[in-house]
Order: structure tokens, then sequence, then C-alpha cells
């Protein structure tokens, strides 16, 4: 059994501090305990993964507290109309993600940095940290633990991360249910109040940018389809890019994603239950995310076709760029070649996914989802 207190005590241990900031992160923590230790069915394994990796989200936020402490000035930095990738999983999210990134005149939060943000990096030494070879030796790591997963989605020290790693120092984000079933938990994500997660979001980009520009930040995930009212709330400048992809070929694949990551973890994957646990989800998402965008900010959101990035990813880049007022220059232009070019290999490698095996009948979930695909004029069969 995982326990709350025990979790704590050796993240204050290890580093060397008890001041927490906020009290907004022991509910979601006490939850998500109680959810993985009945819901779960861990392993001795899947315990030592999430213990570690909830320590080292408490860690984190302690040591982003102590360097406030000794530098109040940066909570003088400012978050200025962040860029937000979402759109369902698998719709060639990651892809687009890394495209953007490559353009240099953005911020992105990187894998290594968002693993470990203290002490937070220098401009001058950003591309040499000793971070990067850590964060490496941890993806190679993952990637031998869960074999299922290699080649779904495109990794990289160096390269973006979603930024709901940051709002698990909050204990109030879904990259927790990515690797195991947690009904319990992901109800209360539905219903709880965001916002102090997107609140330490920012203060953690606060942190990050300080002494290493540039301040434009490009961030991305799914998952903020579900709270994006909070996320309004706190980045009210924010604007979107929203990726699209036929339903009936996403959720099968979001089914085997999730598959792959718990299944070294747990003694018993109910793959039935975890098809409907994702359509369940994702459905609310949809329907939270284009209530927000029918009530008056149509305008901030940008779509991108998973069809059209595939086919042509530099010219859907230079329409993205365009719609947003930015120059795509030629340097950036090359820099998204050569990552096309390079992960090519990689992209090919995901099967699409048997839906039967999650209890997914297709003309039914394109009937429940009939909403989305007329919404955005999605092709079904795409």
């Amino acid at each position: 059994m995982i326990d709350v207190r025990e979790l704590v005590d050796t993240a204050r241990a290890r580093a060397g501090s008890d001041d927490f900031g906020p009290d907004t992160w022991r509910e979601g923590l006490e939850v998500l305990v109680r959810a993985l230790n009945g819901e779960a069915n861990l392993n001795e394994l899947g315990v030592a993964v999430f213990v570690d990796q909830i320590v080292g989200n408490l860690v984190n936020r302690l040591e982003v507290e102590q360097w406030y402490a000794r530098h109040p000035e940066i909570a003088d930095e400012e978050i200025v109309a962040p860029l937000f990738g979402l759109g369902m999983p698998r719709t060639g999210s990651t892809a687009t993600s890394f495209l953007v990134a490559c353009d240099d005149s953005r911020r992105s939060l990187r894998t290594w940095e968002a693993a470990t943000p203290c002490p937070p990096p220098e401009l001058a030494t950003q591309h040499t940290d000793a971070r990067i070879a850590t964060s490496q030796a941890v993806i190679d790591m993952t990637n031998e633990m869960f074999p299922d997963f290699v080649g779904m989605l495109p990794s990289s020290a160096t390269g973006p991360q979603e930024c709901i790693l940051l709002m698990a120092f909050d204990f109030r984000s879904q990259v927790y249910e990515g690797m195991a079933l947690l009904p319990s938990y992901t109800e209360w994500l539905l219903t709880c109040d965001m916002e102090p997660a997107y609140r330490y979001h920012q203060r953690v980009l606060r942190l990050l940018q300080w002494h290493c520009p540039p301040t434009r930040w490009w961030l991305k995930s799914p998952a903020h389809m579900t709270s994006i009212d909070a996320l309004d709330a706190v980045y009210p400048d924010a604007r979107f890019v929203m990726t699209h992809r036929d339903i009936g070929a996403v959720l099968p694949s979001v089914c085997a994603v999730k598959e792959a990551l718990s299944s070294p973890l747990t003694d018993r994957v109910d793959r039935h239950a975890l098809g409907r646990h994702e359509v369940a989800l994702w459905l609310e998402s949809l329907r939270r995310l284009i209530a927000f965008r029918d009530a008056g900010r149509e305008n901030r959101f940008f779509d991108l076709g998973f069809a059209d990035v595939q086919r042509a990813p530099i010219d859907a880049m230079e329409q993205l760029f365009t719609a947003m007022g930015d120059e795509l220059t030629d340097d950036t232009r090359n820099r998204m070649t050569e990552w096309w070019e390079a992960n090519d290999a990689e992209r090919r490698k995901d099967a699409p996914a048997d839906p039967d095996t999650y209890g997914i009948g297709l003309a039914a979930l394109c009937a429940e989802f009939a909403f989305y695909h007329e919404r955005f004029d999605v092709p079904v069969g795409s």
C-alpha cells in the first residue's frame, strides 16, 4: 500500500525543505493515492514506479518554492499570450508540437526541464545542461520498461513535453491516469477546481523563463480540453491550436497507448473498462471544449487536420503560422523538414489498433461523436 505520509516525509528529506507553498496539492495527492491503492491493481513494479513519480513531483514542488524564497523577483516574470496545442490524443498533436517547437522564436517546455525544473535553466548552458543526458537515460529506460510503447509517440530529451507534467506538481493532472485506470481520480479531476493547477503551472513557467528566454511559450496537452475554463482563467490571452482526426481511428489508438503504458505495472488490464473510460473521458472533454469555443472565443483557435499534416506537413505549418501572424523563416522550415524526415520511420510503426479489443463499436462511436465530426467537418474513416 502506498502511504501519503511516507511519500511526503521522503520528499521533505530529499529536498531538505518542508515548504510546499500553497496547500492546494494535498487533496489531489490523497485522492490519487486512494485510487492507486483501491483501483489500479498495481504489482510491485507499479507501486515502485508511482512512488518514484509522486515523490519526484513533491521534490520538484519543494525545490520550486526554495527558488522563489531566495529570488522573489521571479514572480515578476510575465507569461504573455501563450500558445497551447490541444485536440484529441492520436490526432497528430505530438508531431505538430515537435514541428512548432522548431521555431526558435518560441519557448517550448522541454522534456529534461519538465522532469527537473530546478535549478532553473540558464541561457548559456541550456544545450549542454547535464540534465539532458539524465533525461535521455530515463527515456531509454522507459522504452525498455514499456516495450509496446516504443514508436507510439515521438520523444526526445530536448524535444517538447506535455505541460500537464507541471500540473502534476499540484496533483491535478491526467498524467497519472495515463499509466493506470483510476476512475475515482479521473472523476475528481472532472469535478474539482483546476485553477490552482494552472496557477502552479504558471509559477513554474515563470521560473523556467527567468534566465532562459524567449518568453513566447508553446505548450501542449490534449488534457487541456477537459479544464479549458480554468486554463482561460489563468491565461486569458492564450491562443490554441487544435488537431483533428476521425474518432474511430483515434480512440482505439488511445486505448492501445494506455494499455502499453499500464500493462507492465498491473496484474490485470481490463481492456473493455479501459475502452469505456476513454470514450467517456474524451466525449466530455470535447463537449467542454466546443462549449468554450462557441461562447465567443472562436477567433482564438486554429485548426489542423491530421490528414493535411501527414500529407504536407510544411504546408500545414505555413498555413498555421500565417493564421497566427508569425513568419515561418527558412531556418525554421529547414528544421521542420529535417525533423519530419528523421522521424518518418518511427511514425510508420504505429499500426492501427483493433477497436473490438477494447469493446468499442465503431458505428455506435461515430454516432455518439457525430457532434464533433459535424462541428469540425472531420471525415469519418480518415
